[in-house]
């Protein structure tokens, strides 16, 4: 019988350590955690909804579309479009540095690029969706399937530190850096302008500090 509590290991291959390295070494501890967390999150929800690895995703594609999702958020993006493009693009150089075929990496591009895009990641393949999941899980979104030892566990190898709160100051940093960064409507947008305030916060931060794992 299954350990219920055995979580899935992070991939120890060359190309997955250095994504590791390479997203520690660019997003602050807690945007990092968050990403490796939302790869563990969408691994189990995948065997949570009998989706088979190798058969119905491919897991290598869904470690590094959840770990390198918010790399738009770090100082090393251009400022120049939405973060969640600009993380696309330079996972979509990563793995292309790495050999990765170019249908892969479109994979990978469109996962990220679409993980804060309600209504449209869940349509657009099962690594997209996934991907969207596992992240949204992190947030307390549809984490029912998760009992709060495995809960528990997660976040003793990945600690929180405070997480929504220092997520949304690097999307609204990325955002104020030039129009296109933050336009109207996309996320960052929204948070910059929820944020114009001194001492306010976003709608996401109240719903978190409320929700199953908190801030």
């Amino acid at each position: 019988m299954k350990d219920p509590l055995l979580l899935p290991a992070l991939p120890d291959t060359p190309v997955a350590v250095s994504a590791v390295a390479y997203v520690r070494s660019c997003e602050s501890e807690p945007t990092a955690n968050h990403s490796i967390r939302s790869y563990v999150f969408a691994a189990l929800l995948a065997e949570h909804e009998g989706l088979k690895p190798g058969a119905d995703f491919d897991p290598d594609l869904l470690f590094h579309a959840c770990v390198l999702h918010d790399l738009g958020t770090s100082s090393a993006a251009p400022g120049a479009e939405r973060f969640e493009v600009e993380g696309a693009d330079m996972a979509a150089r990563f793995l292309t540095g790495h050999g990765y075929d170019a249908q892969a990496v479109d994979l990978v591009w469109e996962a990220i690029a679409l993980h804060a895009t309600p209504g449209i990641a869940e349509r657009r393949g099962v690594l997209a969706y996934l991907t969207r999941r596992g992240i949204g899980v992190d947030f307390g979104i549809g984490a029912e399937f998760m009992t709060d030892a495995q809960g528990a566990a997660v976040h003793h190898e990945h600690p929180r530190l405070d997480m929504v709160t220092a997520l949304v100051d690097e999307i609204v940093r990325h955002a104020a850096r030039s129009p296109q960064a933050g336009a109207r409507y996309t996320l960052g947008g929204e948070f910059l302008r929820e944020r114009a305030e001194p001492g306010a916060t976003t709608f996401l931060e109240r719903v978190a500090s409320t929700s199953r794992w908190g801030a």
